[in-house]
This record gives C-alpha cells, sequence and structure tokens, in this order.
C-alpha cells in the first residue's frame, strides 16, 4: 500500500506550508485585535509603572510593533489607549480601524528603527501591516450610525477612566513623593494635571515632569476624541420615512392579520430593509452594534427570503450582531433556515379569543369579584377608536399618559408603538375609565388609558397600560374586561395580552414534582421580578384564561447572547444612558414628531 505517513514528510511539508500561507482570512480581524490591545496594554503598564519598564517582560515587549518604550512614558501611554480603541475595530471588521492601523503600522516601524534601531520590532511591525494589507478584503464594515451623543458618552466614560488612571499614575512612584499627601490632594493633582496645570503633589528628581506630562497626555486625549466625536460629519441613525411607513402600512393592510406584532413595525425609531420585491419587510434597530429586529418579517412569507437576505446583508456591511426579538414559530423555523442562526424559546405571548372569553366560572372568580367591586365604586368604561375621540380629549389622555408612565424613559419595543392619537393610527383603540368626583385632578374623571393597536381587521394587540396612582387597584383588570366585553361590537375577535417571560420554567416549576434544577431556574426568576416584572407579569396575564403562543429569540453564537440581551434591555427602556426626565420636559415633552406635524399643518390647510 502506497500513501502518505502520518507526521511524516508529507505531514511536515503541509504544516510549513500551512505556517507560509499565514492564518485563515477570517481568523485575521482577531488577531490583528489581539496583537494591538497586547500592545496597548504593555503601553500602558510601561507608561504607568515605573517597575515594569526594568522587566523582562518589558524588555521583549519592546520589540512588538507600536511599543515605545521608557522613552516617552506621556506619548506610550497615549498611544496605548489609542490602541485600545483601535483593536475594537480591527475586531469588528471595520474600514476606519483599518485605516489606521495601516497608517500607524509604517510610522511604528520607522520610530522602532529610528530611535531604537531595531530590526525586530521593525520587521515586525511590516509584517503585520503586510497581513492586513493581504487581507484589507476582510475589513469592509461601514461605520455605525452616529450621534451626538457619542461626544458626552466619549468625554463621560473616557474622563472617568483617565481620572482613574490618573490616580494610579500619581500613587505608583511613594519613594519620590514630598510629604503624604491624602486622597484628595492625589485627585486634585489629577484635575488639575488633566488641564496641563501643576497640583499640589510634589515629587522629586524628574518624576514630577514624568507625571505631569502623563496626565496631561490623558486629558489631551479626551479632549481631542471628544472633540473629533462632537464635530464630525454625523450619519444618521434609521429612522422610518413617510415612504417607508406607507408602504409598511400596504403590507400590513394585506397581510397584518398573521403577526400580533405587525403594526408595532412602524414605530418611528426603527430602520426597514424591504426584500427585493417589495413584498415583505424586516424593521429594526441598532442598540451598541446589535442589529434587532422585533417579531415576524412583515408581508408576505413566500417573500420573507428576500427581506431576510437584505436584513443580513446590512448587519454584515456594517459588522454588526444580527438577533430577533419576539418572533413566532413559523418566522424563527425561517429565519433558522435561510441564515443558519439558532433560536431560543424566550417566552409566551397571552391572546384571548373573544368567543371564549366569560367572568362566568370559578377560575375567573377573583376577576369578577374586582370588576364588580371597582364599579360599585362608582367607575365607569369607555372603549373607542382613536379616531372616534375629539381633539381635546385625545389631548388629555396623551398628557395624562405621559404624566402616569412612572419611568422616565418609554419602555418597549418590540410590543410598544411610542405613541397614542397620530392621525395615521385611527384604528388603535383605547378604553378608558373614569369616576366623577369632588377630587377631579387636572385630568378631570380619568384615571386609567388602555392602547391597543390593530392586529389585522379583526384582532387588536395590547400596547400601553397607564393609570392614576391614587385610583384604586385593578384599573388594568377592569379595563381589559371592558375592552373584551366591547370587542363583538367593534368587530375583534382576538385581544393579545401582555408577553410573558419564561413563562414555561414559572409554570412548570411550580408545579409538584419539579426537579431541583427547574426549582432554582424559577427561584432565580422570581428574584428578577423584583425588577423586571417577570412573575408578575405572568400572573396578570394568567387571569384572563389565554391561549400562550411562544415566542423565540434568533440569534448567531450562545457567545452573543449576553450582548443580544443588554442591547434588547436599552431598546425596551430598562437600561437607559438619557437624560434624567426633568431636565428632558421642556424640551421634548412638547415636542410633535414630524409626521404629526404634517398632519396638522393639512388639517389647518383644509380649515382654512
Amino acid at each position: 500500500m502506497s500513501g502518505a505517513v502520518p507526521g511524516g514528510q508529507d505531514g511536515g511539508a503541509g504544516r510549513l506550508r500551512r505556517i507560509l500561507r499565514g492564518p485563515r482570512p477570517e481568523a485575521v480581524p482577531v488577531l490583528a485585535a489581539r496583537i494591538c490591545a497586547l500592545v496597548g496594554l504593555l503601553n500602558i503598564a510601561a507608561a504607568v509603572f515605573p517597575r515594569f519598564r526594568r522587566s523582562r517582560l518589558h524588555t521583549f515587549a519592546e520589540v512588538l510593533p507600536g511599543a515605545l518604550g521608557p522613552f516617552a512614558a506621556a506619548l506610550a501611554l497615549s498611544c496605548g489607549v489609542l490602541l485600545l480603541l483601535l483593536a475594537h475595530g480591527l475586531r469588528r471588521h471595520k474600514r476606519r480601524a483599518w485605516r489606521a492601523a495601516v497608517v500607524l503600522l509604517p510610522a511604528g516601524a520607522v520610530a522602532q528603527f529610528a530611535y531604537r534601531h531595531s530590526f525586530i520590532g521593525a520587521a515586525i511591525s511590516l509584517a503585520l501591516l503586510a497581513l492586513l494589507l493581504r487581507h484589507r478584503k476582510e475589513f469592509a464594515a461601514l461605520p455605525d450610525p452616529r450621534s451626538r451623543w457619542r461626544a458626552l458618552a466619549n468625554f463621560v466614560l473616557l474622563g472617568a477612566g483617565s481620572i482613574a488612571l490618573g490616580l494610579v499614575i500619581v500613587s505608583v512612584h511613594p519613594n519620590k513623593v514630598i510629604g503624604d499627601p491624602g486622597i484628595a490632594d492625589r485627585l486634585t493633582h489629577v484635575l488639575y494635571g488633566l488641564f496641563g496645570l501643576e497640583g499640589p503633589v510634589g515629587y522629586t528628581g524628574n518624576t514630577s515632569w514624568t507625571v505631569g506630562a502623563s496626565l496631561g497626555a490623558l486629558g489631551m486625549l479626551t479632549a481631542l476624541t471628544t472633540i473629533y466625536l462632537a464635530f464630525r460629519p454625523e450619519h444618521p441613525a434609521a429612522r422610518l420615512t413617510q415612504d417607508d411607513e406607507s408602504r409598511l402600512r400596504e403590507l400590513l393592510a394585506k397581510h397584518g392579520r398573521r403577526d400580533s406584532l405587525g403594526h408595532f413595525a412602524l414605530r418611528r425609531d426603527k430602520g426597514v430593509v424591504f426584500s427585493p420585491s417589495g413584498k415583505a419587510a424586516v424593521t429594526y434597530r441598532v442598540v451598541s452594534g446589535v442589529m434587532l429586529a422585533s417579531g415576524d418579517p412583515i408581508g408576505d412569507v413566500e417573500a420573507w427570503p428576500g427581506a431576510i437576505e437584505r436584513f443580513m446583508d446590512e448587519a454584515k456591511a456594517h459588522s454588526w450582531t444580527p438577533a430577533v426579538m419576539g418572533c413566532s414559530e413559523t418566522g424563527g423555523e425561517v429565519w433558522t433556515r435561510e441564515t443558519g442562526l439558532d433560536a431560543l424559546e424566550l417566552g409566551d405571548e397571552a391572546v384571548v379569543d373573544v368567543a371564549d372569553f366569560s367572568l362566568s366560572g370559578r377560575a375567573m372568580r377573583n376577576v369578577r369579584q374586582m370588576v364588580k367591586r371597582i364599579e360599585r365604586n362608582g367607575y365607569e368604561t369607555r372603549v373607542r377608536r382613536i379616531r372616534d375621540l375629539g381633539e381635546k380629549e385625545l389631548e388629555r389622555i396623551q398628557r395624562a399618559a405621559e404624566d402616569w408612565r412612572g419611568t422616565d424613559t418609554e419602555r418597549g419595543f418590540s410590543m410598544a408603538l411610542g405613541r397614542i392619537g397620530d392621525p395615521d393610527d385611527g384604528d388603535c383603540l383605547i378604553a378608558t375609565a373614569h369616576k366623577a368626583d369632588e377630587k377631579a385632578g387636572q385630568y378631570g374623571d380619568l384615571k386609567a388609558v388602555l392602547h391597543f393597536v390593530p392586529w389585522g381587521e379583526d384582532g387588536v394587540s395590547l400596547d400601553l397600560m397607564r393609570r392614576d396612582r391614587s385610583a384604586d387597584p385593578g384599573m388594568n383588570e377592569l379595563l381589559i374586561v371592558a375592552a373584551l366585553q366591547a370587542a363583538p361590537k367593534l368587530g375583534i375577535t382576538r385581544v393579545s395580552l401582555n408577553f410573558a417571560m419564561f413563562r414555561a420554567a414559572l409554570a412548570r416549576g411550580e408545579k409538584l414534582g419539579a426537579g431541583p434544577v427547574l426549582r432554582a431556574w424559577r427561584g432565580l426568576l422570581v428574584f428578577l421580578s423584583r425588577w423586571f416584572q417577570i412573575e408578575s407579569l405572568y400572573k396578570f396575564n394568567a387571569k384572563f384564561r389565554p391561549r400562550w403562543e411562544p415566542r423565540f429569540v434568533v440569534y448567531r453564537s450562545s457567545r452573543d447572547l449576553p450582548r443580544i440581551g443588554f442591547a434588547a434591555m436599552q431598546a425596551e427602556g430598562f437600561v437607559t444612558f438619557a437624560l434624567p426626565r426633568f431636565l428632558r420636559r421642556a424640551t421634548v415633552q412638547r415636542r410633535p414628531c414630524p409626521h404629526q406635524s404634517a398632519h396638522t399643518a393639512e388639517r389647518e390647510v383644509r380649515a382654512a
């Protein structure tokens, strides 16, 4: 028998060819990012810790591309921070990060040769440069959408990091410090040093100059990056244009009955990609580098693959992490089949069939008693379409819903419309609770509001629940029952209520015979319910005896799940970096959206 012997000459030759061929193209961005991060950390360590500059590790580090060594601590510190930022961009395949690396590496090679006559350091820099040039096609990701808020975020985060790093710099020279300065003096010295001024802490020898130069470099780096982010040309974030909204409404008119979350695609803080035929679309928002789609694609199921392909192409072009929140089982099957992504059950949607709903029976006893008690206290309900409300009453409901929100930011993304009373949303349903009393507030007899969006021609999906905190408990139960009882007259046969996250685990974990793992998982969910209303929403929905429709999250890799979860919490409003509510009220509360302004102007012209 003939053939190559494993580990023989052919095997050795194969290994040699693989070494000469270099890393796989798809592995180059990660490799380059790791080298940049390593050199950046070594530069920071060399600038901050004097002992590190005399260690064997630093002697080895001096030959790495970009390492500047001890001759310029301030420059090493600045370059270290920049290289760390550059590493993040290279890992994400960003074209601009690649361009910066291509410029910096030759400069690093020249510096290595000119200042230290290090042929090895220059050779490594040029080798990494050649690798980046050879695989330049791997760095084709476009920039992320920009916002002026990034300048403020950069100033806060980089400023805080500079202060923390500055405290380390000030404190790592205990034998050179004059006197015994306290933490307040050290902090003052750091703050002065970031602005290039001399602080209260004194040092012997050249240490004072080294510390001052390092602090000044940090301050200059913070200022320059903030100025750059503030004045660079702004790329607008994804927004739904009037033309996009019109096309989506046409698709919903034909296919809106299929998904209860379809109308939420009309949020105007989402972007949209359409299939080549225009018969399907996927709406999304980009949060922290994650491209989040919500619900199922809109439109004809046969055209979904084309819209999904466009979505994935957009994610790849910007190196965003693709993810889908809250899609149905059918939607999850299409997403996983067309993209190779994985799906994980996220929870269940509560859907009540109007024909099967009744307050009679033992199972509905608690709800029945609560509703009758509230009605005896003098409350009455009204269920109407938005288009049937007068302008003054609609404005009063809008102001009440805003005031009763209870959080600084509007929560919701995948199952919230984010507005009430837009002229284009005339089919939305609104249920209100009223009670006339002598202590009527600024909203008169209005005590609670429920808002539903259309689900095809014969369904509605719950959007938001708001109530006056001084009203009797049970307002939400009262209005849901009122909406279900009024549904037949309005041609509604099904009502989608809240989404219950991890409902199956909560339901199975409390049953007899549940295992220790399931009980522990349920216990964790109950604990988290203190902040995220996981258990309370499940129990609230269960009161109305709904049928449960599973919803899924679609993701690329299990490693992405924490990042996707954090981005989803930001999108839903549970984690926010916005200004406090009282600071935004003056500029945001009464600012009409562009669509609403156009419709208002049109009505005024017609009236004239």
